[in-house]
Protein backbone atom coordinates (compact mmCIF):
# COMPACT_ATOMS: atom_id res chain seq x y z
CA UNK A 1 0.00 0.00 0.00
CA UNK A 2 1.15 3.45 -0.82
CA UNK A 3 -0.05 7.11 -1.11
CA UNK A 4 1.19 10.43 0.23
CA UNK A 5 -2.73 11.54 1.46
CA UNK A 6 -2.95 8.31 3.61
CA UNK A 7 -2.04 8.03 7.22
CA UNK A 8 -1.53 4.53 6.93
CA UNK A 9 -2.41 1.21 4.74
CA UNK A 10 -2.22 0.78 0.88
CA UNK A 11 -23.50 -1.90 5.60
CA UNK A 12 -25.01 0.47 4.51
CA UNK A 13 -27.04 2.55 7.37
CA UNK A 14 -30.66 3.56 6.12
CA UNK A 15 -30.32 7.19 7.03
CA UNK A 16 -32.57 10.76 5.83
CA UNK A 17 -31.60 12.56 2.78
CA UNK A 18 -30.71 16.42 3.93
CA UNK A 19 -32.81 18.53 2.69
CA UNK A 20 -31.86 19.67 -1.08
CA UNK A 21 -30.64 23.32 -1.88
CA UNK A 22 -31.86 22.59 -5.26
CA UNK A 23 -34.97 20.41 -7.06
CA UNK A 24 -33.25 17.48 -8.59
CA UNK A 25 -34.77 15.04 -10.63
CA UNK A 26 -36.52 12.13 -9.77
CA UNK A 27 -34.02 9.41 -8.00
CA UNK A 28 -33.17 6.26 -9.63
CA UNK A 29 -34.73 3.51 -8.07
CA UNK A 30 -32.44 0.40 -9.09
CA UNK A 31 -29.02 0.52 -9.74
CA UNK A 32 -29.32 -0.62 -13.30
CA UNK A 33 -30.73 3.15 -13.99
CA UNK A 34 -27.78 4.54 -13.51
CA UNK A 35 -25.86 5.72 -16.21
CA UNK A 36 -22.61 4.46 -16.67
CA UNK A 37 -19.83 5.30 -19.13
CA UNK A 38 -16.31 6.15 -19.90
CA UNK A 39 -14.80 10.00 -18.76
CA UNK A 40 -14.21 11.91 -21.71
CA UNK A 41 -10.48 11.38 -20.47
CA UNK A 42 -10.70 7.57 -21.36
CA UNK A 43 -8.80 7.03 -17.97
CA UNK A 44 -12.48 7.23 -15.61
CA UNK A 45 -15.43 5.25 -15.08
CA UNK A 46 -18.16 7.63 -14.62
CA UNK A 47 -21.78 6.87 -13.01
CA UNK A 48 -24.72 8.93 -12.28
CA UNK A 49 -26.16 12.46 -13.64
CA UNK A 50 -23.68 14.36 -15.94
CA UNK A 51 -25.32 17.28 -13.53
CA UNK A 52 -25.72 16.10 -10.23
CA UNK A 53 -24.26 19.28 -8.16
CA UNK A 54 -20.96 17.20 -6.39
CA UNK A 55 -18.72 15.04 -8.24
CA UNK A 56 -16.76 12.59 -6.03
CA UNK A 57 -13.84 10.83 -7.55
CA UNK A 58 -12.57 7.48 -5.86
CA UNK A 59 -9.19 5.68 -6.78
CA UNK A 60 -8.93 2.42 -5.68
CA UNK A 61 -6.94 -0.85 -6.57
CA UNK A 62 -8.62 -3.98 -6.68
CA UNK A 63 -6.19 -5.70 -4.66
CA UNK A 64 -5.72 -3.18 -1.87
CA UNK A 65 -7.06 -4.54 1.68
CA UNK A 66 -7.62 -0.92 2.80
CA UNK A 67 -10.31 -0.42 -0.48
CA UNK A 68 -11.82 -2.95 0.89
CA UNK A 69 -12.26 -1.55 4.42
CA UNK A 70 -13.77 1.12 2.87
CA UNK A 71 -16.13 -0.53 0.08
CA UNK A 72 -17.54 -2.58 2.70
CA UNK A 73 -18.04 0.35 5.47
CA UNK A 74 -21.37 2.76 6.00
CA UNK A 75 -19.37 5.27 4.43
CA UNK A 76 -19.01 4.07 0.78
CA UNK A 77 -23.06 3.83 0.78
CA UNK A 78 -22.72 7.59 1.04
CA UNK A 79 -22.02 8.03 -2.77
CA UNK A 80 -23.13 5.76 -3.76
CA UNK A 81 -26.75 7.09 -2.28
CA UNK A 82 -26.33 10.30 -3.10
CA UNK A 83 -25.55 9.36 -6.96
CA UNK A 84 -28.98 7.53 -6.92
CA UNK A 85 -30.63 10.86 -5.61
CA UNK A 86 -28.69 12.35 -8.72
CA UNK A 87 -26.66 14.81 -5.77
CA UNK A 88 -22.98 13.40 -6.68
CA UNK A 89 -21.40 12.53 -9.84
CA UNK A 90 -18.76 9.24 -8.56
CA UNK A 91 -15.74 9.27 -11.09
CA UNK A 92 -13.66 5.97 -10.53
CA UNK A 93 -9.54 6.07 -11.36
CA UNK A 94 -8.59 2.41 -11.10
CA UNK A 95 -4.96 1.97 -10.33
CA UNK A 96 -2.99 -1.45 -10.58
CA UNK A 97 0.39 -0.40 -8.68
CA UNK A 98 -0.60 -3.47 -6.49
CA UNK A 99 0.65 -6.03 -8.90
CA UNK A 100 3.68 -4.82 -8.40
CA UNK A 101 3.96 -5.60 -4.49
CA UNK A 102 2.15 -8.91 -4.81
CA UNK A 103 3.22 -10.13 -8.20
CA UNK A 104 0.97 -11.46 -10.87
CA UNK A 105 -1.65 -9.60 -12.54
CA UNK A 106 -4.87 -9.45 -10.44
CA UNK A 107 -5.10 -5.91 -10.33
CA UNK A 108 -4.91 -5.22 -14.13
CA UNK A 109 -7.03 -8.29 -14.90
CA UNK A 110 -9.83 -6.74 -12.21
CA UNK A 111 -9.30 -3.48 -13.59
CA UNK A 112 -9.71 -4.46 -17.01
CA UNK A 113 -13.02 -6.73 -16.31
CA UNK A 114 -14.59 -3.72 -14.42
CA UNK A 115 -13.59 -1.86 -17.81
CA UNK A 116 -16.08 -4.04 -19.23
CA UNK A 117 -18.64 -3.86 -17.41
CA UNK A 118 -19.91 -0.13 -18.02
CA UNK A 119 -20.73 -1.46 -22.11
CA UNK A 120 -23.51 -3.80 -19.93
CA UNK A 121 -24.71 -0.94 -17.78
CA UNK A 122 -23.64 -2.90 -14.87
CA UNK A 123 -20.47 -1.80 -13.54
CA UNK A 124 -22.20 -0.45 -9.75
CA UNK A 125 -23.36 -4.16 -9.80
CA UNK A 126 -19.61 -5.37 -10.57
CA UNK A 127 -17.72 -3.37 -8.77
CA UNK A 128 -19.41 -4.38 -5.32
CA UNK A 129 -19.08 -7.58 -5.96
CA UNK A 130 -15.47 -7.36 -6.88
CA UNK A 131 -14.82 -5.71 -3.75
CA UNK A 132 -16.68 -8.10 -1.37
CA UNK A 133 -14.84 -10.83 -2.80
CA UNK A 134 -11.22 -9.32 -2.46
CA UNK A 135 -10.28 -11.03 0.30
CA UNK A 136 -11.14 -14.58 -1.56
CA UNK A 137 -9.64 -13.35 -4.63
CA UNK A 138 -6.48 -12.90 -2.80
CA UNK A 139 -6.37 -16.67 -0.73
CA UNK A 140 -7.70 -18.58 -3.90
CA UNK A 141 -5.42 -17.50 -6.64
CA UNK A 142 -6.46 -13.95 -7.23
CA UNK A 143 -8.65 -12.27 -9.81
CA UNK A 144 -7.86 -14.81 -12.40
CA UNK A 145 -10.09 -14.78 -15.85
CA UNK A 146 -11.81 -17.81 -14.25
CA UNK A 147 -12.81 -15.93 -11.04
CA UNK A 148 -13.57 -12.80 -12.55
CA UNK A 149 -16.24 -14.66 -15.08
CA UNK A 150 -17.56 -16.66 -11.48
CA UNK A 151 -18.34 -13.31 -9.74
CA UNK A 152 -19.39 -11.90 -13.00
CA UNK A 153 -22.34 -14.42 -12.64
CA UNK A 154 -23.74 -13.02 -9.24
CA UNK A 155 -24.78 -10.24 -11.61
CA UNK A 156 -27.64 -10.69 -13.80
CA UNK A 157 -27.34 -9.99 -17.23
CA UNK A 158 -23.22 -9.39 -17.04
CA UNK A 159 -22.04 -12.20 -18.67
CA UNK A 160 -22.38 -12.37 -22.38
CA UNK A 161 -19.81 -13.95 -25.28
CA UNK A 162 -19.08 -9.98 -25.43
CA UNK A 163 -17.89 -9.42 -22.06
CA UNK A 164 -16.47 -12.52 -21.15
CA UNK A 165 -14.51 -12.64 -24.49
CA UNK A 166 -13.24 -8.85 -22.98
CA UNK A 167 -12.09 -10.68 -19.38
CA UNK A 168 -10.53 -13.25 -21.25
CA UNK A 169 -8.04 -11.62 -23.74
CA UNK A 170 -8.05 -8.52 -21.76
CA UNK A 171 -9.12 -6.01 -24.34
CA UNK A 172 -9.11 -3.31 -22.26
CA UNK A 173 -5.48 -3.14 -21.57
CA UNK A 174 -4.99 0.05 -22.73
CA UNK A 175 -7.20 1.56 -20.59
CA UNK A 176 -5.67 -0.71 -17.80
CA UNK A 177 -2.62 1.38 -18.62
CA UNK A 178 -4.03 4.86 -19.34
CA UNK A 179 -5.72 4.33 -15.87
CA UNK A 180 -2.62 3.51 -14.09
CA UNK A 181 -0.89 6.46 -15.77
CA UNK A 182 -3.65 8.73 -14.28
CA UNK A 183 -3.19 8.04 -10.73
CA UNK A 184 0.13 8.28 -10.99
CA UNK A 185 -0.20 11.30 -11.60
CA UNK A 186 -2.65 12.13 -9.63
CA UNK A 187 -0.57 13.37 -6.74
CA UNK A 188 1.67 15.95 -8.64
CA UNK A 189 5.69 15.28 -8.25
CA UNK A 190 5.02 12.37 -6.18
CA UNK A 191 5.55 9.06 -7.76
CA UNK A 192 3.74 7.26 -5.44
CA UNK A 193 0.20 8.45 -6.51
CA UNK A 194 -2.73 9.61 -4.40
CA UNK A 195 -2.81 6.24 -2.15
CA UNK A 196 -5.83 4.20 -1.81
CA UNK A 197 -8.64 4.28 -1.22
CA UNK A 198 -8.40 8.50 -1.87
CA UNK A 199 -11.57 10.40 -1.99
CA UNK A 200 -11.72 14.14 -3.68
CA UNK A 201 -15.28 15.75 -3.57
CA UNK A 202 -15.61 18.50 -6.09
CA UNK A 203 -10.99 18.79 -6.68
CA UNK A 204 -10.94 18.81 -2.85
CA UNK A 205 -8.40 15.59 -1.45
CA UNK A 206 -9.83 14.31 2.14
CA UNK A 207 -6.54 13.81 3.33
CA UNK A 208 -4.91 14.21 6.65
CA UNK A 209 -7.81 15.23 9.12
CA UNK A 210 -10.76 14.75 6.97
CA UNK A 211 -9.35 11.26 5.66
CA UNK A 212 -11.17 8.82 8.38
CA UNK A 213 -14.20 10.28 7.17
CA UNK A 214 -14.66 8.59 4.42
CA UNK A 215 -15.43 5.35 6.64
CA UNK A 216 -18.30 7.67 8.48
CA UNK A 217 -21.59 7.90 7.36
CA UNK A 218 -22.97 11.68 9.28
CA UNK A 219 -18.94 12.59 8.69
CA UNK A 220 -18.72 12.13 4.77
CA UNK A 221 -22.71 12.74 4.43
CA UNK A 222 -21.90 16.68 5.77
CA UNK A 223 -19.13 16.85 3.22
CA UNK A 224 -20.76 15.94 0.36
CA UNK A 225 -23.86 17.58 1.66
CA UNK A 226 -21.42 20.97 1.71
CA UNK A 227 -20.16 20.35 -1.92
Amino acid sequence: MTGALLPAGCGRTDRAAPARAQELPPPYVFDDQLPESLGADGTTITVGDSSAPVTVRVYEDPRCPVVEEFELSDGAEVPRSRTRERRVRTEYTLASFRDDSLGGDGSKRAVNALRAAPDAKLFTEYHEVIFRHRAEAEASGGYTTEFLLELAGQVPGLRSGKFDAAVATMSHRDFVVRSQAAYDAANGDDPRGPGTPTVVVNGKHLSGELYDAIYDWDRLDRILTRG
